[in-house]
């Protein structure tokens, strides 16, 4: 594997949108979270994010193939979070997002805390950033019968 990072702008937000949609589809199928689930925004919105003077957009390359995208959102002090990460299904269990979350500590090194959220029932999800430091923050959001969303710190 050869993982990197690219900084992107508006001219890769159909691509970012493509394979958001393409890697949270799944978990609209299952969750039916309309309202909330990336797979339903529309690229407009992503647009709009990468406009935000504190919002970085990346795609994950492996091998110079895309293979996923990061946002980070740097906060006040200090604090970065991460919203959202994907990799598109036939690239996942292969450890790309822990590299990535390597390089983005090390791109965002003056940051104190990073944060995150992910569906509860997702155990997977919660696993891997459990496993890079994260601890619940206790916080949570219903969305519906079917999925609790759940609030993640990581304190440097």
């Amino acid at each position: 594997m050869d993982i990197s990072l690219h900084k992107s702008g508006i001219s890769e937000a159909s691509a970012i949108h493509e394979m958001q949609i393409r890697s949270f589809m799944p978990l609209l199928d299952k969750y039916r979270d309309f309202e909330t689930s990336p797979a339903n925004e529309p690229v407009e919105r992503i647009i709009a994010r990468m406009n935000q003077p504190f919002s970085d957009y990346y795609i994950i390359k492996d091998s110079n193939i895309a293979v996923g995208a990061i946002r980070i959102l740097r906060k006040d002090n200090s604090v970065c979070r991460v919203s959202p990460i994907f990799i598109l299904p036939e690239h996942q269990g292969r450890g790309i997002a822990q590299q990535v979350f390597a390089m983005v500590e090390q791109l965002y090194n003056d940051a104190s805390a990073w944060e995150l959220d992910t569906i509860e029932q997702e155990r997977g999800n919660c696993y891997l950033y459990e496993k890079l430091g994260y601890k619940r923050t206790g916080k949570t959001e219903v969305i519906n019968d079917k999925m609790t969303i759940v609030f993640y710190e990581k304190k440097l």
